[in-house]
């Protein structure tokens, strides 16, 4: 007779707790802990849970890398982000599987992929922020929802586990994570930094959530009473997990416990069923004492024992098949990156220099730190990949005129060998630029400069940026080659807002395209495609006028409620045509627009919805509350419809009340923002229709 554990006509919950029931309690215990243990006298295989799936497969070899999170919202394309989700579940599948025959089960082996990361990136000048999607919770919560729904499934076995992270209030400063307590207003816990949490919690059944280093109006997120009773209210069925060490950080920095034991017991008490990190190795010492009990482990070990079995990893016959390695880095995986990657570059500025036409140009050149970098193609927790582009690559690829090279200067050193004198690639990058016809400019950041607390290669201010300007050896030759005379096209990889200061003929913001992101660039800049990306974050003039960095209030934060200090709005992007909006109206929560391409060629564009409300606890500028992408053929015009959700006429008072106050609204429909910036750079305008309520 099969045991109950191993019948799949059971329920995970019934299977999970027969399991866990034939558990001595130190068995259990060994369960609590990201690298659990085997329990061989039940032929059960150790498994650890941390693996990594933002953009893609990380950190286990070779697979299929695409653009990062911050340029997957550019591209605001659930459909897309779906895809993706569904790719790297197929992956991490067939790897997981592939390990599991030869016998191994370390870390980033696992189908517990601890993806997508859905904090507001509400400060430019967090470092972690291109691991997000953006500063908008409505953009945030459909992008969220659509990647877990692809990576999980929708069948009664996960392909893979998806987690949201980091459950709350976290978005920097990186170098106080382990101390800080975020300070915030109910309205902003209820508007702002919970929503999207609560979309992936309640539509997409994610899998997994992940607590925050920091404390949340004093309590440690991984061990809040407030936020474990927003997961219970939500209905969530699955594991929480505490951030990597995040436990330690109760008695080591908060100061909420006096010892690791007690930070066991209050964590593991309070609903975090499983450790990152290596304080559950304290549960048992915590069970001694007295400040837990047996039901506390029992309770935590079937939650985690649930999600093994719902990835159909205890079930006698082995699922998902297709998944075979052969699947892995395949090249229809590889082509869904490239689309991303063009999909996600945003045209900031163009004055007509852009599409260049390869028969009018002899030689062109490819000047920049990042130009032949492939740093600047990957951002962090990435995988890697069997081939990657560069920029100068992709140009070189596509262009049969001559190509000059230039490093130009180092990313931020003021020379690129320690031998030489500052300033050492200048005179080779003039001479680059005077022997050409163009200057293509690839400056901006990598993982090293901006990213994690604690990740190799992050110098400055623990990953955090310390202001929005380029580093001064970037400045410096933009300086020279604009002197020079030559158009120069501007290629920003960052993955967050950066001010180049200096005027050049065209801006391309390309984030960290991926491992295709060199071609993707070549085809926007040979107008073999049109940019259609959208800005997912505001770009500020300066960092000197936003709030300290510490301040967790949402004034003058965000395009909802920023009042000055824009240098490109939220949502904008420019394209090589014009698509324009015309003939809105609303009816039975959707809205209709006629949609015409008025342009010559071609050309892909996000729709955006915008709705403003008169309530007093409205935001004071509009929020986003639908999209679409659309594309059109020259002189094409289509009846587009864009259903807007009931949460769009909500406002939230100061008690963090979330309820339908106002009685009129003005619901707005473009390709940006409805505001006199965003319509001034893209050259079109918004329209709009009042509803009453």
């Amino acid at each position: 007779m099969m045991e109950r554990y191993l019948d799949p006509s059971l329920t995970p919950d019934e299977r999970a707790e027969d399991l866990a029931d034939r558990l001595t309690v130190e068995e259990q215990a060994s369960q609590l802990r990201y690298d659990a243990l085997p329990i061989p006298r039940l032929g059960i295989p150790a498994y650890n849970w941390w693996n990594e799936g933002l953009h893609g497969v990380a950190r286990a070899g070779t697979a299929t890398m695409f653009p990062q999170a911050i340029g997957m919202a550019a591209t605001f394309d659930t459909a897309l982000l779906h895809q993706i989700g569904e790719i790297t579940a197929t992956e991490a599948r067939a790897k997981h599987m592939a390990a599991r025959e030869h016998g191994d089960f370390d870390i980033y082996k696992g189908l517990t992929l601890w993806a997508p990361n859905i904090n507001l990136f509400r400060d430019p000048r967090w470092g972690r922020g291109h691991e997000t999607y953006g500063e908008d919770p409505f953009l945030t919560a459909r992008l969220g929802v659509a990647f877990v729904k692809g990576m999980q499934g929708e069948g009664k076995v996960l392909k893979a586990a998806a987690c949201a992270k980091h459950f709350a209030v976290h978005s920097g400063p990186e170098a106080l994570r382990h101390s800080f307590d975020a300070q915030v207003s109910p309205k902003d816990l209820e508007e702002s930094y919970l929503p999207e949490f609560h979309a992936l919690v309640t539509e997409a059944k994610v899998e997994g959530v992940m607590g925050a280093y920091n404390r949340v109006n004093g309590e440690p997120s991984c061990a809040s009473p407030m936020l474990m009773d927003k997961l219970h209210q939500w209905g969530f069925a699955g594991y929480f997990v505490s951030d990597c060490w995040a436990i330690q950080d109760f008695h080591k920095h908060h100061g909420v416990t006096k010892n690791v034991t007690e930070s066991a017991a209050l964590a593991l008490r309070t609903g975090c069923d499983l450790n990152c990190g290596n304080t559950y190795l304290y549960v048992l010492a915590a069970l001694e004492e007295g400040l837990i009990d047996a039901a506390d482990i029992r309770r935590a070990c079937i939650r985690v024992l649930r999600t093994r079995i719902r990835l159909g990893l205890f079930d006698p016959e082995p699922h998902f098949a297709a998944c075979t390695y052969d699947t892995i880095a395949s090249p229809a995986h590889k082509a869904v990156s490239l689309s991303c990657a063009e999909k996600s570059m945003v045209l900031l500025k163009n004055d007509g220099i852009l599409p260049l036409d390869p028969s009018k140009l002899h030689a062109i050149a490819v000047i920049g730190p990042n130009a032949d970098s492939r740093a600047a193609l990957e951002g962090n927790y990435c995988g890697t990949a069997d081939r990657y582009v560069t920029f100068l690559e992709g140009i070189q690829d596509a262009f049969s005129g001559r190509v000059h090279y230039a490093q130009g200067c180092h990313l931020y050193k003021d020379r690129t060998s320690n031998l030489a004198m500052a300033d050492d690639r200048y005179a080779e990058a003039l001479a680059a630029a005077e022997a050409s016809d163009v200057v293509i400019l690839c400056l901006g950041l990598d993982a090293t400069l901006e990213g994690e607390e604690g990740d190799t290669g992050n110098e400055f201010s623990s990953g955090d940026k310390a202001d929005l300007r380029l580093p001064p050896p970037q400045r410096k030759l933009l300086e020279k080659l604009h002197a020079a005379g030559k158009p120069v096209i501007l290629v920003l990889a960052a993955g967050s807002a950066v001010n180049p200061e200096i005027s050049c003929n065209a801006v391309l913001q390309v984030w960290y395209p991926g491992q295709c992101g060199g071609q993707a660039l070549a085809h926007i800049l040979f107008g073999k495609v049109s940019p259609s990306g959208k800005l997912p974050v505001t770009f500020y003039e300066t960092a000197e006028q936003l709030p300290d960095f510490t301040d967790y209030s949402m004034q003058n934060r965000t395009y909802r409620y920023a009042r000055n200090n824009v240098l490109y709005p939220f949502g904008y992007g420019l394209t090589y045509g014009k698509i324009v909006c015309t003939e809105l109206s609303y009816e039975n929560g959707c809205a209709r627009m006629t949609v015409t391409n008025q342009g010559i060629r071609f050309t892909e564009d996000v729709v955006q919805l915008y709705i403003k409300d008169n309530s007093p606890w409205a935001v004071p500028n509009h929020s986003l509350c639908g999209f679409a992408r659309i594309g059109l053929e020259p002189g094409e015009t289509r009846r587009l419809e864009i259903p807007v959700p009931d949460s769009a006429f909500e406002s939230v008072d100061e008690q963090g009340v979330r309820a339908v106050t106002g009685t009129a609204f003005t619901l707005y429909a473009g390709t940006c923002q409805p505001d006199p910036l965003s319509e001034k750079l893209s050259g079109t305008m918004c329209v709009q229709v009042c509803i009453q309520k």
